[in-house]
């Protein structure tokens, strides 16, 4: 590696306990340099940023994995999954995730990450990792998956380009070095840098609604449909304005303008909401094409494919799935027009799922990234459904970034509390909740967060009272979108109340305080619809105490300041 010096530097060091972290394979000795790895190069500048330094250029050439940044790996730091389902969670820098070697015998491995070779033998946090006074994380994912990795001793910041040939410069995901500060300010600072640099725009509805999944999941009927409309429209303490559509309407996962046996045409059912005065939603995994549909029938050819053939993505509902290939014209064509359909029948809220699947490695038509044929396919159902609002779900975080309105920040929610104790083994209420309170920072700087569905039923649900108020007060405190899943005639009037409380503490400024702690967590709110106040939130086995309380297990306290 040849690198050429230019500006002084200023003195500045970038130091962790003692060790000065490298950039770009070398110590830091000035602000700019130009290095060569292989095919590529690299022109970089580092420059201070308030409370930090910010590391940009450009890149060229045969591009595969960039190792950006090196330093002294902490013991213990917040680390992060690339997509929706994936947790932050504290770590140690020695664990080894042991249930990923289940993952990846069952062909799932790949969901957690868009290098699934590498989570199989380091510790990978992507995107970023945080712990006291220090913060590395990269502002965007535009063309490269960013992520850092821990070898041996050391902490390494990477950009994965995919063996990607660019022979003009490109712009490199820029990364920011932030200390000096508690984890929860330091997060809050980098959720807001990435609104800068993307500039991200947050959609002012933040969302109170239905949403049929949790309740019936794929044995969704029409009659279902009718009867939960009627109740939410004529009883009192529901005051929802989206109802959404699940998975279950549609014939088969890529057909979704053909509605199952028992159902009315498309059209139809967006008017069926609409008529009684709510806003229409539906879900789609608009991206993903079973084996069993009519679109792989007719479209092979527009699949992710590998050695020429269609490459499996995932397996769900019992079938095998693959990727649509977002580079294709003509899918893309098929992607806008199925989006522009939608929206003219009437819908205005579009859950898209399962987007991780249009990241896969794999062979495209066009030669790019997979995160680039990942923004490729969100542009497009942004320009079919206009300023509709767009929920992201099983979605890669950073490349979604100014494309989504929502975006939920957890695995799948559950009418339980807990199964094992594995980030990846949901779905379950703890996981997500967990996730939704770990992932505050990027409310209302990336997008409004969806902490999953509440659920108020007492009836068909193995969560206890203290659970569902645990969960629906720390959705509402943190400020959260909220929609609610149940058969609505099982909610009964502590679900009501427990709902409007939940609605009433939305609208606050809120910092998480206790990120590093062990399932417990204090929410401060100031301005909220309530006013200012404290929620402590204790999602552990053993009681706890705050300013004097004692906090039970698995319960949630409300201190009005």
């Amino acid at each position: 590696m040849n690198v050429e010096v230019s500006a002084p530097f200023d003195k500045i060091e970038f130091r962790i306990e003692g060790r000065r972290m490298r950039v770009f394979g070398k110590k830091i000795g000035q602000r700019a340099a130009c290095c060569d790895f292989g095919k590529a190069r690299v022109n970089y500048a580092i420059d201070k940023i308030k409370g930090g330094h910010k590391i940009t250029g450009t890149i060229q050439g045969k591009l595969g994995r960039i190792e950006v940044l090196r330093c002294k790996a902490p013991k213990t730091f917040l680390m992060n999954n690339w997509q929706s389902w994936g947790p932050t969670q504290k770590i140690y820098s020695d664990a080894k995730l042991t249930e990923l070697e289940t993952i990846a015998q069952d062909n799932r491995l790949h969901v957690f990450s868009p290098i699934p070779e590498t989570i199989l033998q380091h510790l990978v946090s992507d995107y970023f990792v945080c712990w006291e006074n220090m913060l590395l994380g990269f502002l965007s994912s535009k063309i490269a998956h960013p992520f850092f990795v821990v070898e041996g001793r050391d902490l390494v910041g990477y950009l994965e380009y995919f063996d990607t040939s660019f022979n003009k410069a490109i712009s490199l995901e820029p990364l920011v070095v932030l200390e000096g500060e508690a984890v929860e300010s330091l997060l809050e600072r980098y959720g807001s840098l990435i609104n800068t640099e993307n500039k991200i725009k947050i959609s002012p509805w933040n969302p109170v609604g239905w949403c049929s999944w949790y309740q019936y999941f794929g044995k969704l009927e029409w009659q279902d449909i009718l009867k939960n409309l009627d109740i939410a429209k004529n009883e009192k303490g529901f005051p929802f304005e989206l109802f959404q559509i699940d998975d279950g309407y549609e014939q088969d996962i890529g057909d979704w303008m053909t509605t199952k046996q028992g159902y009315p045409p498309i059209c139809e059912l967006a008017q069926a909401i609409k008529s009684r005065g709510f806003i229409p939603g539906i879900w789609t995994a608009p991206t993903s094409v079973a084996e069993t549909s009519r679109l792989f029938a007719e479209k092979p050819g527009w699949m992710v494919s590998e050695n020429s053939s269609p490459k499996l993505s995932y397996k769900a509902w019992g079938k095998k799935i693959y990727a649509l290939d977002m580079t294709n014209p003509d899918a893309k064509n098929w992607l806008f027009e199925t989006f522009r359909t939608l929206k003219k029948a009437g819908f205005d809220y579009f859950k898209i799922d399962f987007m991780f699947s249009a990241a896969m490695s794999g062979t495209r038509q066009k030669n790019v990234t997979p995160i680039q044929a990942y923004q490729e396919g969100l542009k497009v159902i942004r320009k079919a459904v206009g300023k509709s609002f767009i929920l992201g779900c099983g979605a890669p975080l950073l490349p979604s970034a100014e494309l989504v309105d929502g975006m939920r920040i957890g695995e799948d929610t559950a009418p339980y509390w807990k199964t094992k104790p594995s980030p990846f083994q949901g779905p379950n209420a703890y996981f997500a909740l967990k996730n939704a309170i770990l992932r505050q920072f990027m409310h209302r700087k990336l997008w409004l967060n969806d902490p999953d569905c509440l659920l108020l039923r007492s009836k068909d649900s193995e969560l206890a009272e203290n659970e569902r108020e645990l969960y629906a007060l720390v959705a509402g405190a943190l400020d959260n979108m909220l929609i609610d899943s149940d058969d609505l005639s099982l909610v009964g009037e502590r679900g009501k109340m427990l709902l409007k409380k939940a609605i009433g503490l939305r609208g606050g400024k809120v910092i998480v305080r206790g990120l590093l702690n062990d399932d417990f967590y204090i929410i401060e709110s100031k301005r909220s619809s309530s006013g200012d106040f404290i929620l402590a939130a204790n999602l552990s086995d053993e009681k706890r105490t705050c300013r004097g309380k004692t906090i039970a297990h698995r319960t949630v306290e409300l201190i009005v300041s």
